[in-house]
């Protein structure tokens, strides 16, 4: 009898659950139908809903000080929403809209190649060939059809009567056309108008209640804010190609691939911590399209802001040093090429570059390279971005961080250093120069003056290449790059975006004789380094020895600036380069005499500065003008940064130094 019970208990609970639940139902439906049924059926032939994506914010980037480098500025949009206009009255619309806007001062979005003037219509003049293809196709116009008959057929085509003045017929072709353009759908809305003011904005928001299918949005518009700035640092994004597609399909954020990316730059290096990811709302709406409601449903997550170590004041400093120093050079190498009638005087100086540093972390302060570009003009990729592709003087290139040269003399305390290290040489020994090094006949390496006897003060005092090239020979061209290699010559820095390797003469030589390391010991030979490495290496003998990473990054936080994300602030050691103090000390004097010795080559510019400099000055033989080059740090006891310039066949060594100086007032002056 137990059992029977036991085996009919499940069956009755089941059973009281599904009366349980059936009653629940009936009475909810009883609600929903008898007692608010009629409050129901009003609500829904009220509203309705639909579901749209929010556009992904990117990430903003800064300077060190949190002033705005790449920043994002809100912008008005007047759009048409096909889901909600009345297309019966669509004509009427869009000429109040004309109108509106007109009487607003701005415009809208005309996309049509065909004008309205002096009672007739017309083809503009400037539109292209594809345009007029495009036009024809879809007005299904013939070859030879003129605007009229085109205007006549895109009347047909879009049902727009003929009551309307041939201007007002001109003005809806237009948009309808650029409606066809665009996918103007249920799904896509039409943008009329971008960028519109405040002005045109109220104006539309007044007119427009109660017209359905007309709404105000706002979008955000990425800019540089000085777009001639750190073009090269920052750089651009462009659309996403099927390769970066699959990669970054990889990442963790979600990309489609209408998508824009960075394409170099900070923009490229740190895109996956720029990158935002868009979210989904819910938008309700009354029948006249009026929105009662919005929730979202998927939240959007702007990308993190990037702080640059790049002090704005300073880059712009060194932007402006280096345009007038260059043009400078330029005019005085033409004077003096028609002066005496030869070339290479200076003539052909176009470009340069400048990185300076802060020796206490080797962030980058400024790094600017000349000839620079727009930045904003750039990332439209029209005609000004094939104008500067085609340009002789590449200004597109980033000299600063990818470009290698010839540098010169300033190679010369790296070799003075490696020599008294390994006991080639002592500060008091004397070589002969007699102007002319020939110990290798296929090899001869000339000085600027005849020193006869000179020591090592002398020898970067006054830029002995004599001195230089028999130390060279003696030190052996293996242990002259390997310390090369430990100041940072040959190596990357550590920047974060695309830098150079560069080439160590004799580690990178493809071939090598031995005369041809005393042309390497003074900086000639295959040596082509960065501006950012020779700014690393003036930095590391400043730091008496000890090499930093060299980065351009300070930190990351979240969009509102609020949380640090990640901190790169901290200095980060590469390695100690394997130099005495003592002998540290013996090199940073010598070049601290080549500032203050009346025979020093850098007291013409720096003789008369306030602040105690250590420097060295280069003259690089190339193909066309010599390049001048330029490497100093300061002040000397307590040494904040340090500079290197490089004038490509500026020739004259008072222009490098003259744009290392205006950085160094800019920094002591501020």
């Amino acid at each position: 009898m137990r059992k029977k019970l036991r085996g009919k208990l499940p069956l009755t609970v089941c059973a009281v659950i599904a009366l349980i639940a059936a009653a629940i139902f009936a009475a909810r439906l009883a609600d929903w139908q008898l007692i608010h049924g009629d409050e129901y059926k009003q609500l829904s032939t009220r509203s309705t809903s639909y579901s749209k994506e929010t556009a992904a914010t990117r990430g903003e980037i800064l300077d060190k000080d949190g002033n705005g480098l790449v920043t994002n500025t809100t912008h008005y949009k007047i759009v048409i929403d096909k889901l909600y206009a009345d297309e019966n009255k669509l004509n009427a619309t869009i000429l109040s809209l004309v109108d509106l806007l007109g009487k607003a001062g701005d415009g809208w979005d005309d996309a049509l190649p065909v004008s309205f003037s002096d009672g007739g219509f017309s083809f503009k003049q400037d539109a292209s060939e594809d345009d007029l293809k495009q036009l024809r196709e879809i007005s299904e116009a013939g070859k030879d059809a003129p605007a009229e008959h085109i205007i006549s057929l895109l009347c047909g085509k879009y049902d727009i009567p003929g009551d309307f003045s041939d201007e007002q017929k001109r003005v809806l072709c237009s948009v309808r056309y650029n409606m066809e353009l665009t996918d103007y759908s249920n799904s896509n809305p039409y943008t009329f108008a971008s960028d519109v003011s405040r002005d045109a904005v109220s104006a539309v928001s007044e007119n427009t209640q109660g017209v359905g299918g007309i709404d105000v949005e706002t979008y955000l518009v990425r800019e540089a804010q000085d777009p001639t700035l750190a073009p090269h640092l920052i750089g651009a994004l462009g659309a996403v190609t099927e390769e970066e597609y699959e990669q970054l399909s990889y990442s963790g954020k979600h990309y489609e691939i209408t998508d824009t990316v960075g394409k170099f730059g900070i923009e490229s290096a740190f895109e996956d911590e720029l990158k935002g990811e868009g979210g989904t709302k819910i938008i309700q709406r009354n029948s006249d399209g009026t929105i009662v409601d919005t929730v979202e449903t998927i939240n959007s997550k702007p990308g993190n802001t990037v702080y640059l170590t790049l002090d704005s004041k300073l880059q712009k400093i060194a932007g402006e040093s280096l345009k007038r120093n260059i043009e400078d050079a330029r005019a005085e190498g033409e004077e003096e090429s028609e002066e005496k009638g030869e070339k290479l005087r200076g003539e052909d100086c176009n470009s340069g570059a400048v990185v300076m540093l802060d020796v206490s972390d080797f962030s980058v302060l400024a790094a600017a390279s000349y000839p620079t570009y727009d930045l904003n003009k750039y990332s439209k990729y029209d005609d000004y971005y094939v104008s500067l592709a085609e340009n002789k003087t590449s200004p597109l290139y980033n000299r600063a961080f990818s470009g290698t040269f010839e540098w010169g003399s300033v190679f010369k305390p790296c070799v003075a250093l490696a020599a008294l290290e390994e006991n080639i040489i002592t500060p008091e020994t004397e070589i002969f120069c007699t102007e002319k090094y020939d110990y290798y006949p296929s090899n001869v390496v000339k000085c600027m003056h005849r020193h006869e006897d000179i020591d090592l003060r002398g020898a970067i005092t006054q830029s002995c290449n004599y001195y230089f090239a028999e130390t060279g020979r003696l030190l052996g061209i293996d242990t002259m790059y390997l310390y090369a290699e430990q100041f940072g010559l040959g190596e990357y820095t550590g920047v974060e975006i695309e830098e150079s390797k560069g080439t160590l003469a004799g580690r990178d030589s493809t071939e090598w004789q031995p005369g041809n390391t005393v042309q390497a010991a003074i900086g000639q030979s295959d040596n082509a380094f960065t501006p950012v490495q020779l700014a690393t290496y003036a930095a590391t003998v400043a730091n008496d020895g000890v090499r930093l990473k060299t980065h351009v990054v300070s930190k990351i936080t979240d969009y509102e600036r609020k949380k640090v994300i990640a901190d790169y602030s901290k200095p980060e050691k590469v390695l100690e380069c394997g130099v005495s103090k003592e002998n540290l000390e013996i090199v940073q004097s010598d070049m601290l005499n080549v500032t203050q010795d009346e025979d020093g080559t850098g007291y013409l510019v720096f003789g008369d500065y306030p602040i105690e400099v250590a420097a060295k000055t280069g003259t690089a033989e190339n193909s066309g003008s010599d390049h001048t080059t330029f490497i100093c740090y300061a002040p000397y006891d307590k040494p904040k940064v340090a500079v290197a310039v490089v004038l490509e066949h500026g020739v004259k060594g008072k222009y490098s130094m003259q744009v290392a100086r205006d950085l160094l007032d800019g920094y002591f002056r501020s």
